[in-house]
């Protein structure tokens, strides 16, 4: 029989520490519902200490998502643990996941203390959190350029201490994987207790090897795998979730392991973390990629139009690419939008957020005689994460050209007011922008904007994304649109009422330093 593998997922922890990228509670929640779907045994919910809209966001979760472990990440300080544990107590399965750095660059210059001591607080804070939380997890920061004698010693004592899940960090990406699955082999070999305990690895892609060491160490020993949606996280960021297990399935004669992961809802979750962060997904990236399926070589044609398995080692129905077997139309009803809805993974929407969907289609359906899945989903998308509209958009004009200064006039609701701007830009998206952030009173910072076609043809959906900053946090907006400049400012105005949103909702966010703590 396959040995089990636990699949432990931090795209709402380390991933959110990706620059850039800040999500609200509704997204965060929202996620984490997508998470249950797929199938993970573990979802890390956040940091609690490190900010009040962190700890509300770990807590909610741990309401309403109840059939994975709950974790909420703390170093090995008492006053993490408690807030780590106020946050994720509710929880059906409570984890909290505690750490401080072993190794010989990381005590002496970050944490400054002397090897003893941090043998002692590791012991002493494990402890401390199995008084209150019937599962804990250790890991020692930077485990993998941890002197391995040390690394044994501090893995002992934590054991003793009740840590019931070890997890080994490649901090900064800097191990190979026969380093790093020596290492575990090491550890299996050499710390006492530990096959009372699960063994878990979490390896950073600096290199571009986290999902390579990941995979040596599950040969090694390892049962848990810490992983992100799209790989998302610090610098060059995690293991890919998708990655390992489409690799552990698809090689299952080499592995000879086995997950909980419904894989088939892998593509509906990599699609809704990419629209809720804004970080799209490259067009080459394996498995969730638009090229991973695509064949454009004439010689790879043939093959696939003979037998698909010439140059397709998993369909793309694995992953939940479903190939649209009905066509969706304006004269489409309710009752085939809604299978199709169904079809597409989209399980947990009310009857309110159906209806705005199914209206949203029907208009759309006017614009173009074919309605594709990826236009549902970015349509169905809109629809999941409902933030108080501050600002409404009534009208908007633009006027530009090769030989004219780009002029935009906007129409704006605020609070039952109704304002009218213009404005000049660098273009009319620019234009359009300045003359909103004018209606509304605002003096905004773009970070980012970005628009791309979701499906082809001239008639495609575009997606427009935007990221505005405010006191040192990001907010990302989206907008659709079959006219690429309504998308654009549909997402302008979307990400400047997610800023009005949280000011209002934390009024002191602009005086809150957050602090700064690289985690594991």
């Amino acid at each position: 029989m396959a040995d089990h593998i636990a699949v432990f997922d931090t795209t709402l922890r380390d991933g959110e520490q990706s620059p850039g990228i800040s999500l609200n509670m509704q997204e965060k929640l929202e996620i984490a519902r997508q998470l249950e779907s797929l199938g993970v045994d573990v979802i890390e919910a956040g940091f609690p200490i490190s900010s009040k809209g962190d700890f509300e966001g770990v807590r909610l979760i741990s309401q309403q998502i109840r059939k994975p472990v709950i974790a909420a990440l703390a170093r090995a300080v008492r006053q993490d643990i408690d807030r780590a544990w106020e946050a994720v107590q509710e929880a059906a399965r409570p984890r909290i996941h505690t750490f401080i750095a072993t190794s010989d660059i990381h005590m002496k210059y970050k944490l400054r203390m002397e090897p003893e001591a941090v043998l002692k607080r590791a012991a002493e804070m494990v402890s401390y959190a199995r008084s209150l939380c019937p599962q804990v997890e250790f890991s020692p920061e930077d485990g993998s350029r941890t002197r391995p004698e040390f690394l044994y010693q501090v893995l002992e004592e934590v054991i003793r201490a009740g840590a019931d899940v070890l997890n080994i960090p490649d901090t900064v990406g800097y191990s190979t994987p026969e380093e790093f699955g020596a290492l575990i082999r090491g550890i299996q070999k050499n710390v006492r207790g530990i096959d009372n305990v699960v063994l878990s690895v979490h390896c950073h892609n600096d290199l571009g090897l986290a999902v390579a060491n990941t995979l040596a160490a599950l040969e090694n020993g390892a049962r848990q795998v810490e992983c992100t949606i799209n790989g998302l996280g610090e610098r060059a960021g995690n293991a890919a979730l998708e990655e390992l297990v489409m690799a552990l399935r698809t090689r299952k004669d080499f592995y000879h392991f086995q997950t909980n992961i419904v894989t088939e809802q892998i593509y509906r979750t990599s699609s809704l973390v990419s629209s809720l962060t804004g970080v799209h997904v490259q067009p080459n990236k394996a498995i969730v990629g638009t090229n991973a399926f695509a064949h454009e070589s004439g010689i790879h044609q043939h093959g696939i139009m003979t037998n698909r398995e010439t140059y397709e080692i998993m369909t793309p129905e694995s992953i939940g690419l479903k190939k649209s077997q009905m066509v969706l139309g304006k004269h489409s009803g309710r009752h085939a939008f809604e299978e199709r809805l169904q079809e597409l993974g989209f399980h947990h929407l009310s009857a309110d957020d159906v209806n705005d969907a199914f209206q949203k289609f029907k208009d759309l359906a006017d614009k173009k005689k074919v309605v594709t899945d990826s236009d549902i989903e970015a349509l169905v998308s809109e629809e999941l994460v409902q933030i108080p509209e501050a600002l409404q958009l009534k009208y908007y004009h633009v006027s530009s050209g090769n030989s004219l200064i780009a002029t935009a006039s906007v129409r704006i609701s605020r609070e039952g007011r109704t304002v009218e701007e213009a404005a000049c830009g660098d273009g009319p998206i620019d234009a359009l922008f300045h003359a909103v952030e004018r209606a509304a009173g605002l003096d905004v910072n773009l970070k980012d904007y970005r628009i791309r076609a979701i499906t082809s043809g001239k008639d495609a959906l575009g997606e427009g994304t935007v990221k505005v900053e405010k006191d040192g946090r990001n907010y990302v907006g989206r907008g659709v649109s079959t006219d690429i400049i309504e998308a654009s400012v549909k997402a302008y105005i979307n990400a400047i009422n997610k800023m009005l949103h949280d000011i209002s909702q934390n009024p002191n966010n602009s005086d809150r330093q957050k602090e700064a703590i690289e985690a594991v």
